[in-house]
C-alpha cells in the first residue's frame, strides 16, 4: 500500500513539473469555511468552463461540511463526479476537460468532476451535400453533437455506440454506431478490429481513417461513404450497416458501401422514385461522358479520323486548322487549365474564388481559341466534361473521376479507341477485385444480385423494396411484408 501511494505522488509531482511550463495550468488552494480542510483545484483553463467552478462547485465546498474525498459526490451539484485511486488518470481527465479536486493530506485519492467548455459552431445546413427537399441539419465537429442528431433519428434501445480512442498524441474519440439486431457482427468486428490496429500519432479527421482502414491503399476509389447528413447516416444505419464518427470531423462514415452509392444522392428519397431514377442515370452517364469524351476526341482524331461522318469532319479541320498542337497537347493543355482554376476556386475565399472560376474560365478559353493554341471544338467538349464531373453528389468521387481522364488520354494518345477499351479493362478489374470492408465493391453487377438493383442504377418505389441489400447479410433481411406493403399504394407510386 505504501509502494502504491509512494508512485502515485512520485507520477503527480513529475505531471505537475511538466504541466507548470504551460500557462493555462492552474493549481488553486482553498479552505473550507467550516471543517477548516485544505482542498485544491488543478485543471487546464483553456479547457474547462470557470463559469462552472466559480458558480456551482466552490461556494458548495467552502460552505458545505464534508471530511473525504467520498463526501464531495453528495456537495457537488455535477452529475459527473468520478472518485479514482490511480494516479495515472490524472493525464487523461485533466485533458478531456475535467477539474483535479484533492484533499491536502489525504493520499491516494482524487476526486474529478466534469466542467468541459462548449467550443464549437452551432449546426448549419450541408454544404457539400446540400438538398432543396428536405432536412437542413449537417453534421459539426463536436462528437457529442453529432451523437445526439444521430440519437434523435433514431430513439431506439437497440442503437449501440462505441468509443475508441485512437493516436498516441491526439487520443482522438471515435464512435462506431450500429443498430444491434440489424447488423452483421462480422462487419462491425472488422471496422472495429482496424480502427483498434491504428499506429499514428495523430488523427486530426476522418480522412484519416478512410485511408488507414480502407481494404486497399493504394486505390484511387473511395471504399467507405462519407457524409455530413445525419439523415443519410440513419439510413444507414437501418439498412445493416456500420457508421463512424471522429470527433472534430464533420464527416460521418459509412461501410460497407458499393460504387453504386457514390452516385446516389440522399435526395433521391425524397423525390417520385422515377424522376429519382431518372436523375441517377444522368449522373451515370454524366461520369462516363466526363471520363471518355476527351480521350475519345484525342483517338478519333490521332488514328480514326474515317469514323467521323464529313459534314463533321469539315467542321473539325475548320477549327484545327490555325492550331499547330497535336491533339494529345491540346487537350491536355485545356484539361490542366481546366483543373487550376478548380483548385483555384477552391483553395481562395469563396466570392474570390467564384469570380476567378468564372473570369478564368471565359478569359482563358477565348484567348487560347483566338491564339490558335485550340479548337473550339474541343473547348466545348472539355468545359461539358467538367459540368458533367460535378453531378456526382460525394466529393471524394468526384476527385477519383477527374484523375482517371488522365490515365484514358494516356491510353487514347498510344493505341487510339483500342487503348481507351484496355484501359476501361484495367479498371473494370480493379473494380472486380475491390472490395469494402470485405464486401464487394462492385456489387450488384459483380456478384450479380438481381434484388440489390431496386436501389443501385435506379430506385424502385419503397413498396418494392421490401428487403435490406444482400451486400450486408444483415440479421433481419426482411424490412417489411411487400404483400402488406403492396395493399395499399405508396406515396411515390
Amino acid at each position: 500500500m505504501k509502494k502504491t501511494i509512494q508512485k502515485n505522488n512520485q507520477d503527480k509531482l513529475e505531471l505537475e513539473k511538466i504541466l507548470l511550463k504551460s500557462n493555462d495550468f492552474e493549481n488553486l488552494s482553498f479552505t473550507n469555511e467550516k471543517t477548516k480542510i485544505k482542498f485544491c483545484f488543478t485543471y487546464m483553463s483553456t479547457l474547462i468552463d470557470e463559469k462552472i467552478l466559480q458558480d456551482n462547485v466552490l461556494p458548495a465546498l467552502l460552505k458545505e461540511e464534508f471530511q473525504q474525498l467520498d463526501d464531495v459526490k453528495e456537495i457537488i451539484p455535477i452529475s459527473d463526479v468520478q472518485i479514482s485511486d490511480n494516479a495515472s488518470d490524472i493525464e487523461q481527465k485533466l485533458f478531456n476537460g475535467y477539474v483535479l479536486l484533492t484533499i491536502i493530506g489525504e493520499h491516494n485519492k482524487y476526486c474529478f468532476f466534469a466542467a468541459q467548455k462548449e467550443v464549437g459552431r452551432t449546426i448549419n445546413p450541408p454544404e457539400v451535400e446540400f438538398s432543396v427537399i428536405g432536412p437542413k441539419e449537417a453534421f459539426v465537429e463536436s462528437l457529442d453533437m453529432n451523437l445526439n442528431l444521430v440519437r434523435k433519428k433514431l430513439p431506439i434501445k437497440e442503437l449501440i455506440i462505441e468509443e475508441l480512442s485512437v493516436g498516441a498524441l491526439s487520443k482522438t474519440k471515435i464512435a462506431i454506431i450500429y443498430i444491434d439486431n440489424v447488423v452483421n457482427t462480422e462487419n462491425v468486428n472488422t471496422i472495429r478490429q482496424r480502427l483498434e490496429g491504428i499506429q499514428y500519432d495523430d488523427i486530426a479527421d476522418s480522412s484519416y481513417i478512410v485511408q488507414m482502414v480502407s481494404d486497399n491503399h493504394n486505390s484511387p476509389f473511395p471504399q467507405l461513404l462519407d457524409t455530413e447528413r445525419p439523415d443519410r447516416v440513419s439510413s444507414s444505419l437501418a439498412e445493416g450497416k456500420v457508421v463512424v464518427i471522429v470527433d472534430g470531423s464533420p464527416h460521418a462514415l459509412i461501410g460497407p458501401t458499393t460504387f453504386v452509392e457514390f452516385f446516389s444522392s440522399f435526395e433521391d428519397y425524397f423525390l417520385n422514385w422515377l424522376i429519382a431514377s431518372f436523375f441517377r442515370l444522368i449522373r451515370l452517364f454524366s461520369v462516363a461522358f466526363s471520363i471518355l469524351v476527351t480521350p475519345i476526341y484525342v483517338a478519333v482524331l490521332s488514328y480514326h479520323y474515317e469514323l467521323i461522318p464529313r459534314d463533321l469532319l469539315n467542321a473539325l479541320v475548320a477549327s484545327r486548322r490555325a492550331v499547330p498542337l497535336p491533339p494529345i497537347l491540346e487537350a491536355l493543355f485545356l484539361e490542366l487549365t481546366i483543373e487550376l482554376l478548380r483548385e483555384a476556386g477552391a483553395r481562395l475565399p469563396t466570392k474570390v474564388g467564384q469570380t476567378i472560376g468564372i473570369v478564368g474560365g471565359i478569359v482563358i478559353g477565348t484567348a487560347s481559341v483566338e491564339a490558335g493554341l485550340t479548337s473550339n471544338v474541343l473547348l466545348i467538349l472539355i468545359a461539358l466534361a467538367a459540368l458533367a464531373s460535378f453531378t456526382t453528389p460525394v466529393y471524394r468521387m468526384g476527385n477519383t473521376i477527374r484523375f482517371l481522364r488522365f490515365p484514358f488520354l494516356l491510353f487514347a494518345e498510344l493505341w487510339g479507341l483500342l487503348g481507351i477499351v484496355l484501359a476501361f479493362c484495367f479498371l473494370l478489374v480493379h473494380l472486380i477485385r475491390l472490395t469494402s470492408l470485405g464486401r464487394p465493391y462492385l456489387e450488384p453487377v459483380y456478384p450479380l444480385r438481381k434484388v440489390d438493383f431496386k436501389d443501385s442504377f435506379i430506385r424502385l418505389s419503397f413498396s418494392s423494396q421490401g428487403h435490406r441489400p444482400l451486400l450486408l447479410r444483415s440479421k433481419r433481411p426482411k424490412r417489411v411484408d411487400e404483400s402488406d406493403a403492396k395493399k395499399k399504394k405508396d406515396i411515390d407510386e
